[in-house]
C-alpha cells in the first residue's frame, strides 16, 4: 500500500470529512471507495470503446432495426 498526499481547498476537504463521518467512514476509506469507483467506470468505458472500434456498424443498426418492428 502507498501513501498519496493530496492538496484541497479547505472546503473541500471539509465537505469530504463531513460525508465520511455521515457514512461512518474515515476520509482516506471514503477516498478509497471513490477512486474503485472511479476506476472501475473507466475501465467499463474503455472496455465499451474497445468492443465499439471492432464493431460492424452496419450489422448493429440491422439489429436495432429488427428491435424497431
Amino acid at each position: 500500500m502507498r501513501t498519496l498526499t493530496i492538496r484541497l481547498p479547505d472546503d473541500t476537504a471539509q465537505r469530504l470529512k463531513t460525508l465520511a463521518r455521515s457514512r461512518g467512514l474515515s476520509v482516506n476509506k471514503l477516498v478509497e471507495e471513490m477512486s474503485t469507483q472511479a476506476i472501475a467506470a473507466f475501465d467499463v468505458e474503455m472496455r465499451f470503446k474497445t468492443l465499439a472500434a471492432g464493431a460492424d456498424r452496419e450489422k448493429a443498426l440491422a439489429i436495432l432495426d429488427r428491435l424497431d418492428e
